[in-house]
């Protein structure tokens, strides 16, 4: 069977808070060789006056990867994709999705969709910061379908519409409407029902547009039945729960051999150890491998052992590699 013909978004993993760290990051890559990884989000505060060293660093490894900004003032979004250009990111992704209280009380996020002459500002500043002579970063925008009342196909239309006219070339949608009163963040990733059909529509109506579609998709089938219609998936919290369907993704859309899952934890070894040199925790690496394994005998024992060991003081690899000499336990008693 022929491959679908491919484009820089056909396979993303989503920006998620507390999880896609730099370390998680680099565990994907190891999983995915195409796919395109994002930040967690970073509002422009933090980046203008914190510590940027520690919102911005990443390794070389995790290229193509993607900043993604919270914010809702144009010069200072501008000000800081200008910054994540020179630190070296492929991507500027603006957030007007997220549907959290924190991120309404900062004016940005999915509360933003109501507003989109002012989100066509933020795109024409940040694409006139990133995107010239001298460099041409990509600046990508990740929505929702609607938020609370604001629901006709014709709100959405004028959003993208306004964005379209802005400049943009690329919209993340995640198939969700968001209700900002009533509903937490994990209650918004749920209960709302999917339209996966307003997001094709979308694209009918905008060809020139990329747009990569998000929300529920958990497997290679379903990514496979997306990108036939649109130009690319972002998945999110399957590749929390099971990290390897980013290896079953890849290698339905680009042919990749799947890696071997201890392969990959031997691949992660000299990140770790450095990592660990550095004085951080084994903990804050090895949870995002906790879920490697899932669906196949041992895999029970692996987590435990994992789970147990990684927080001790002065756990390193070794932590990994007796998870690990469990497995091969279990495939031998099977």
């Amino acid at each position: 069977m022929s491959l679908p013909i491919v484009n820089p978004w056909t396979l993303c993993v989503a920006p998620m808070m507390d999880w896609t760290d730099r370390h998680c990051r680099y565990f994907h890559r190891l999983l995915s060789p195409h796919a395109r990884l994002y930040t967690e989000m970073v509002t422009t505060g933090a980046i203008l006056h914190g510590d940027r060293a520690r919102h911005l660093d990443f390794d070389a490894a995790e290229h193509p990867v993607a900043l993604q900004l919270g914010g809702h003032e144009p010069r200072e979004l501008a000000e800081c994709a200008r910054i994540g250009a020179e630190w070296g990111y492929d991507e500027i992704n603006l957030n007007v999705g997220c549907p959290s209280d924190r991120v309404q009380s900062g004016r940005f996020g999915a509360c933003l969709m109501r507003e989109p002459a002012l989100v066509a500002d933020c795109v024409a500043a940040t694409r006139a910061a990133v995107c010239g002579r001298d460099r041409d970063v990509a600046v990508t925008v990740k929505c929702r379908i609607g938020v609370d009342e604001q629901d006709d196909e014709e709100d959405l239309h004028r959003f993208v519409e306004a964005q379209v006219g802005a400049g943009l070339q690329t919209l993340i949608v995640h198939a969700r409407k968001a209700w900002l009163h009533g509903l937490s963040p994990k209650e918004n990733r749920e209960i709302p029902p999917l339209n996966y059909e307003r997001v094709y529509r979308l694209k009918r109506e905008f060809p020139r547009l990329a747009i990569v579609i998000n929300g529920g998709i958990v497997d290679a089938a379903a990514a496979q039945a997306h990108c036939a219609i649109v130009d690319g998936v972002m998945l999110g919290r399957a590749a929390w729960h099971d990290p390897f369907v980013l290896a079953r993704c890849e290698a339905a859309l680009f042919g990749t051999p799947p890696p071997a899952r201890e392969e990959v934890l031997r691949r992660l070894r000299a990140y770790v150890e450095a990592r660990l040199a550095r004085g951080e925790a084994l903990s804050h690496m090895a949870r995002h491998v906790l879920g490697l394994y899932l669906g196949l005998p041992g895999a029970r024992a692996f987590r435990r052992t994992l789970s147990e060991g990684m927080h001790r003081p002065g756990a390193d690899f070794r932590v990994v590699e007796r998870a690990m000499s469990g497995l091969r336990d279990c495939a031998c008693a099977a």
